[in-house]
């Protein structure tokens, strides 16, 4: 299967991450950096480009590329820190999870088939690239979570009740990170087999919103983990 990148930067990563590309459109400036790709090279006007983009900011070139099958390495997974996502359903939100976690280093998030896709325009152009370091699985969560070597992983879950992050015991050698969706929060299914609840809490007195998007909670949780492993001098 293909997907449409848009923007340099963008493409420059699918480039050093060995992506398999289909086709490249470009201003000729831009054609240029791009003469050792192994794939038809076509010269296109901003007037053309702005026709097929699917952003307000046109961009100087375009990619079609082939999608990436991952496969899940349970062992993997089970040494490090890694990110479950239950039904996201913003593309946006989840190309910005994504760019969250290639800056802390977490190399795999696992989606529930119900999460939005992680090629679709929005999701690629919220990852900035990102999308070309992180290892990205579909899979139904319950037969995920289920599995015998993830039985004895510390799993966290985000929820509006839970023990306060900053004092939790937090295992940040060995865990997932499970986020649920924007509007309904993790499933009771998946809630049965979230081992601890986290609250990240409010320090305002007033109660002007009742929750944190979940970009920005996957931003706070992720950060408080990696710091957790951060060797105390």
């Amino acid at each position: 299967m293909l997907f449409v990148a848009e923007g340099e930067k963008t493409i420059h990563e699918l480039v050093k991450a060995k992506y398999n590309f289909h086709s490249i459109f470009a201003t000729t400036e831009r054609l240029q950096k791009f003469e050792n790709i192994n794939c038809p090279l076509e010269e296109a006007t901003t007037a053309e480009l702005a026709k097929v983009s699917a952003f307000k900011s046109t961009p100087q070139m375009l990619a079609v590329c082939h999608q990436k099958k991952n496969e899940i390495n349970y062992e993997e997974i089970s040494n490090e820190i890694s990110i479950v996502l239950d039904e996201i359903q913003d593309p946006g939100n989840l190309g910005t999870i994504i760019r969250l976690a290639s800056w802390f280093g977490i190399k795999n998030i696992i989606c529930s088939h119900h999460t939005a896709d992680c090629y679709n325009p929005k999701a690629i152009q919220a990852t900035m690239g990102a999308i070309a370091h992180v290892k990205i699985h579909y899979i139904e969560l319950d037969r995920f979570l289920a599995h015998p070597i993830m039985q004895s992983i510390n799993r966290y879950g985000a929820f509006l009740e839970g023990e306060n992050i900053y004092t939790a015991n937090l295992n940040h050698h060995s865990a997932l990170i499970i986020l649920g969706n924007e509007g309904k929060g993790i499933s009771k299914t998946v809630e049965q087999l979230v081992s601890h609840k986290l609250l990240i809490p409010s320090f305002s007195n007033e109660k002007r919103v009742e929750s944190l998007n979940v970009s920005m909670a996957a931003a706070v949780i992720c950060s408080e983990f990696k710091r957790r492993s951060i060797p105390i001098q």
